[in-house]
């Protein structure tokens, strides 16, 4: 699959820097395969057939559900980070409706879905409040929402010796939240039906 790898746009850091869903670190692959298990298990159990994925970056979660016969779509920010998703989408002979689009710009009409899933990208948004105000409206049933929990994630950057100018907040992070705090902000605009939390993120089942 290919990566953004480090590219900006706008001089914002776009996609992923390496490639951590194939990482050969250990420590890295446990902490992805508890991710990936338990974002596969929301998807499955909502029994949504069609999904949405806000800030999909270079689609390395629609190519996997749109291989498994999900109908799926993606959206992100970044016109680079599109282009790669459709170049892996191809190697894999895939379709899938993509655009370039903030999320502060999806319409209803057009982006709603029977599941919506928004992972690691609230953290990155200077309103992430109105970004859950449009997840609602996109949001036919369900949505899928993770973040970073603090500060446990800064510890581990830190631990690991990186950003300590910045006490371990990875670059392009302007939202912190705990568990407790990412709940509350959610429950405002969703119902909450099942809280899971893969190491070291806080990763949220919603119901509109």
């Amino acid at each position: 699959m290919k990566i953004a790898g480090g590219k900006s746009e706008d001089g914002i850091e776009v996609g992923n820097f390496y490639d951590k869903y194939n990482s050969r670190n250990p420590i890295v692959k446990v902490l992805m395969q508890g991710f990936a298990n338990n974002l596969n298990s929301l998807v499955n159990c909502t029994g949504a057939k069609d999904v949405h994925e806000v800030g999909c970056g270079e689609g390395y979660w629609i190519c996997e559900w749109a291989s498994k016969g999900l109908k799926t779509r993606g959206s992100d920010f970044s016109r680079i980070a599109i282009d790669l998703a459709r170049n892996n989408l191809e190697s894999l002979n895939l379709e899938i409706d993509l655009k370039v689009r903030k999320i502060y710009d999806l319409e209803p009409e057009v982006d709603s879905a029977t599941l919506v899933v928004c992972c690691e990208v609230l953290e990155h948004l200077e309103q992430p409040a109105r970004a859950l105000e449009v997840l609602r409206d996109i949001s036919k049933s369900y949505l899928i929402v993770s973040v970073p929990r603090e500060p446990i994630w800064s510890i581990l950057n830190m631990l690991r010796g990186k950003y300590w100018s910045t006490f371990g907040n990875t670059p392009g992070h302007i939202q912190k939240w705990s568990k407790k705090e990412f709940i509350t902000l959610v429950e405002k605009y969703f119902e909450i039906i099942e809280i899971r939390s893969p190491f070291p993120w806080t990763m949220l089942l919603c119901k509109k």
